[in-house]
């Protein structure tokens, strides 16, 4: 098994920095339910389908991170609080090249 290091700064402002398998097939919105690090129903409610914004964060650290996809973008282009750094986090598989990744959970919609 391949862990790597990930910083996740939650809604309320505490960093956690957790261990995330590359080996799992796993995703960023997956790694933060899996922590507990959002409420329950308060993440990845379409279930990682890229068709809600529930799982957006913003990308703290200067990893390179694929093109968004149509879906992504579109999801985006509808939610709120988006700034520049702005992804889901089920767009974003965990892979080795990830390590020492930074987000921010963007606050939840209303």
């Amino acid at each position: 098994m391949s862990d790597i290091k990930i910083k996740i700064t939650d809604r309320d402002g505490v960093l956690h920095e957790v261990d995330a398998p590359t080996d799992m097939n796993m995703n960023l919105m997956e790694v933060v339910r899996t922590y507990e690090l959002a409420p329950e129903g308060t993440i990845g409610i379409c279930g990682g389908m890229a068709m809600c914004a529930s799982c957006q964060c913003y990308v703290k650290s200067d990893h390179e991170l694929p093109e968004k996809s149509d879906d992504e973008e579109a999801m985006l282009a509808e939610a709120f609080f988006v700034e520049d750094n702005s992804r889901l986090g089920c767009q974003i598989h965990i892979s080795p090249e990830l390590e020492g990744l930074e987000v921010e959970l963007a606050p939840e919609e209303q």
